[in-house]
């Protein structure tokens, strides 16, 4: 975290006409929240990092993109643009993964030292709306979205297991074609069945339309983004918003838009799995909490580790072809691409509440409730999966990087091209003059 504020202070420092970094927010921890400018249009783009803790390839994309704005003004002067990239929007929930983003990449480093807070901690989401937003983190982006109405909105956001995707509010029509070549010169898979967009409509292959925010419980919001979100706030704007997904560890089979051989059996045996390891998992729990409450620090791991036991049953009878599950809403047609994304996201949750329990259990030196086998178990058992039954291999971070650096300049690009009601920076003597680099102000 550090190390990216620095990098983007320098960059700033070099290019002091055309580029200025500047404090815009506070974390809940007092960390600054930096937005780095470059370029001086009439037309504002915003890039936002950082937005889930365990998502930190948006770090380096934004000082990727700082970097080729900076010296191709077709990207600046040539599209009367003004680059606005928010450095991390969750800068406290990225220092808590520093365990295992100084390497080695291993799933179970990873595992191990995951974190992502609960869903309510999470900056991008407004569960009662932009008026009440409470998070100071989430204050700071929308009042960045009020203050440059951008044309274009991206969040760069990281698949920990499968295939890049992007999620949209407005069609971007060749976006797909673009991504489609983008991801084959870098051997990024295409996840063509995200679990995250069961329901939504598709615009293309791996692009998916946003729908608008509808009411809904807990479960259903952590589930399928129902609230509303800043995705969708600056829409009075024109604002097209583009989530672009990167995987970190990829999986061919995400790729696969076969028709199954067999849809009931795979939906079976992925919602008795996530079943049995919800039960594994809670009966652990039962047996940790106990211990947990004089760990004043144990609720921010508590709060995630409640979400995920929450929503896996809800998962389990959704995709389950013999459960009702009460929604009275059946599955949409699968291809075995669906069916790979069902069977890691099942794994995703089970392994990432694995992993806080595995922190909880060790941050104090011992295992008083005598659980730590079945946790290191539970870990070994997901990792395994993932890397011997899914193939799951590592991306190399340059590819992650470029990847999504190539996937927002398209969006740039199409987005450019439709009528917008104007954008705007509200930061005073933002024109043609000198920027003033934040470390000399």
């Amino acid at each position: 975290m550090d190390e990216l504020g620095a990098r983007a202070a320098a960059l700033a420092a070099r290019h002091p006409r055309h580029a200025r970094l500047r404090r815009v927010g506070t974390s809940r921890a007092g960390t600054p929240l930096l937005l780095l400018s470059v370029g001086h249009g009439s037309r504002h783009a915003l890039v936002v990092a950082g937005p889930h803790a365990n998502e930190p390839v948006g770090g380096a994309t934004v000082l990727r993109l700082a970097e080729r704005a900076l010296a191709d003004p077709r990207l600046t002067e040539g599209a009367d643009a003004t680059w606005n990239l928010l450095l991390c929007a969750d800068p406290d929930g990225l220092r808590r993964n520093e365990g295992w983003l100084s390497g080695p990449y291993t799933l179970d480093r990873y595992a191990r030292n995951f974190f992502r807070p609960g869903f309510l901690e999470q900056p991008e989401w407004l569960p009662d709306g932009p008026d009440h937003a409470a998070l100071p983190e989430t204050r700071t982006l929308l009042a960045l979205q009020d203050e440059l109405r951008p044309f274009l909105q991206c969040s760069l956001h990281g698949v920990d297991v499968g295939g890049g995707f992007v999620e949209v509010t407005h069609d971007l029509p060749g976006l797909a074609q673009r991504i489609a070549h983008t991801a084959a010169r870098l051997g990024v898979p295409r996840e063509l069945g995200a679990y995250d967009t069961l329901y939504w409509p598709g615009l293309g292959p791996a692009v998916y339309r946003i729908p608008p925010p509808r009411l809904g419980d807990l479960t259903a919001a952590i589930t399928e983004a129902a609230v509303d979100s800043t995705w969708c706030h600056p829409q009075r704007y024109g604002t097209v918003t583009a989530v672009v997904e990167a995987p970190m560890w990829g999986v061919a089979a995400v790729s696969d838009g076969s028709p199954p051989a067999d849809r009931d059996g795979v939906l079976r045996a992925v919602s008795r799995s996530l079943r049995d390891d919800t039960r594994r998992l809670r009966r652990v729990l039962a047996r940790v909490r106990p211990h947990l409450a004089t760990d004043p620090d144990a609720a921010h791991l508590l709060a995630p580790v409640d979400d995920y036991l929450l929503v896996c049953p809800r998962l389990a009878d959704a995709w389950d072809p013999d459960t009702d599950d009460g929604t009275g809403r059946s599955l949409p047609p699968m291809s075995n691409a669906h069916l790979v994304a069902l069977r890691l996201a099942g794994r995703r949750l089970s392994l990432r509440t694995a992993g806080l329990l595995h922190q909880l259990v060790t941050r104090t030196g011992g295992d008083p409730a005598g659980v730590l086998p079945e946790v290191e178990r539970l870990v070994d058992e997901g990792c395994a999966d993932y890397r011997d039954g899914c193939a799951a291999r590592w991306i190399p971070v340059a590819r992650q990087v470029e990847y999504q650096t190539r996937v927002v300049l398209a969006a740039l690009e199409l987005a450019g091209r439709r009528p917008t009601a104007g954008s705007r920076s509200g930061e005073p003597g933002w024109g043609p003059g000198a920027a003033v680099p934040m470390h000399r102000e």
